[in-house]
């Protein structure tokens, strides 16, 4: 379903909304309340899911932000975006899957939750941004296996399959693997940031187009089809 929009006011006490029809007087008037509006300010609310809706009130704030220049082209400023969800609920397959990935480790204070209530559990990943941009990212890893069995079977795989896929790192779990981590920085985007640009394509020396294809390397390619049966590809 596609996010819906909408604008309410309070001119002179009087409720103004184009969504007065749909969520009712008293509902617009609490929204009203919460933002802590006045008679001359505008409220502009979104609704749908989540990631929907904040990408599109996020847009529009900085779409707004630029037309009355708002923004200090001088300035460079950082935040850390953490707490973020451990799941994400698959409402057409009715199951759980990873956020981040499935060996990111849930915060300790949420750990106790997994089993009876996964999707108020919060990971250990965070995010690096500079001036609106995601520059980087990572996480603190699982590195107990009893936990690392426990998400696979809250994602739905068996201890089979779980074995199949991931059997090397399971695996080394059973040494006593340390807690760890990391984080991986985008150096293009902290390019294009540092050089003024919008596109990290103007930082990169030969971008791909927007078709993905590398006009430098002549990429992609037909295949060898020797090359695909020592992969075991098959084209369809």
């Amino acid at each position: 379903m596609a996010p819906a929009s909408s604008l309410a006011r309070r001119p002179e006490g009087t409720i103004q909304s184009s969504a007065l029809k749909a969520a009712g007087e008293d509902a617009i008037r609490n929204a009203l309340d919460l933002a802590q509006c006045g008679p001359a300010d505008l409220l502009l609310m979104a609704a749908g899911k989540h990631y929907q809706t904040s990408t599109m009130l996020g847009q529009l704030r900085l779409a707004v932000a630029k037309k009355e220049n708002l923004l200090d082209q001088d300035k460079y400023a950082f935040l850390w975006v953490v707490d973020f969800p451990m799941f994400d609920w698959l409402e057409e397959e009715k199951r759980w899957e990873f956020m981040h990935h499935p060996f990111t480790a849930p915060l300790e204070s949420d750990a106790d939750r997994l089993e009876s209530d996964p999707g108020s559990v919060r990971a250990r990943a965070y995010d690096m941004v500079l001036n609106g941009s995601e520059i980087g990212g990572g996480s603190i890893r699982i590195h107990d296996q009893r936990l690392q069995r426990l998400v696979f079977k809250l994602l739905g795989m068996s201890d089979e399959e779980a074995k199949a896929r991931f059997g090397f790192f399971v695996d080394a779990l059973e040494y006593g693997t340390p807690p760890h981590g990391g984080i991986a920085l985008g150096l293009d985007r902290i390019a294009a940031i540092l050089s003024g640009e919008q596109s990290i394509r103007e930082v990169i020396a030969f971008p791909k187009t927007a078709q993905a294809v590398d006009l430098m390397a002549g990429a992609p390619s037909e295949v060898d089809p020797k090359q695909l049966r020592d992969l075991h590809v098959r084209t369809v």
